[in-house]
């Protein structure tokens, strides 16, 4: 652990610039980790097992999204643990679950877009994540309040594809849209809580945070270009 962890908003100037550092290392490690693991699941994994996994009923896409969301709350509370080893195990264990939650789109996006198609998403992707990034530091605005409106929004999105796997209606662009819009605000909410309230040892934790805002922002990007095919 750090000899010393204090609040970032009271650190010296040279421990915000080490605490930054760590953390977007962090975030950069996570990326290219879930780069590799998918490239890998998209090697080893058989097509046909990928197929069924697009192709399976309501109950099973609501199983997953069920364990995604507990292997999510797991990953946070690991990687916001007192031991460095759990909480790289934290950040490792979101990667794996991004990495196979994502093994479908990416599947499709490639067999029916195209390659460049992903790159192209990735690449907005990067493009607004450090826009939003600048936005926080630069004009140093406090992005705390927009805590009820992500959590509301987290819910009601959550509810829309809870009952739209049930009764099977397509979400629609617009719905993507208004994700990617979410997922923004929550780069800006989470930007403003590294800047205010995180302690300078709590690195791999904000690390975790922004890669997850990052990934939901590429999977509604992702499908708003695939929409366009």
């Amino acid at each position: 652990m750090d000899t010393r962890n204090i609040s970032v908003a009271n650190a010296t100037d040279l421990e915000k610039a080490t605490f930054y550092r760590k953390t977007y290392l962090h975030v950069a490690l996570a990326l290219l980790a879930f780069i590799f693991v998918e490239t890998f699941l998209l090697y080893t994994v058989p097509q046909d097992y990928i197929i069924s996994m697009v192709n399976s009923g309501t109950f099973f896409w609501l199983f997953i999204i069920g364990l995604f969301w507990l292997g999510t709350m797991l990953s946070n509370k690991m990687a916001f643990s007192p031991s460095r080893n759990q909480q790289y195990l934290g950040l490792g264990l979101y990667v794996i679950l991004e990495a196979i939650i994502f093994l479908p789109m990416l599947f499709l996006a490639s067999y029916y877009a195209g390659g460049d198609t992903i790159m192209q998403a990735a690449l907005v992707t990067l493009f607004m994540f450090s826009g939003l990034t600048a936005v926080v530091f630069f004009t140093n605005t406090d992005f705390s309040f927009l805590r009820t409106a992500l959590v509301v929004g987290g819910f009601i999105a959550l509810g829309i594809i809870v009952v739209g796997a049930i009764f099977g209606f397509n979400l629609g662009l617009w719905f993507s849209v208004g994700m990617v819009i979410l997922a923004s605000g929550s780069i800006l909410y989470q930007t403003s809580q590294i800047k205010d309230q995180y302690a300078t040892g709590q690195y791999v934790g904000a690390a975790l945070q922004l890669f997850s805002s990052i990934m939901l922002l590429f999977w509604y990007i992702l499908r708003i270009f695939m929409s366009r095919k």
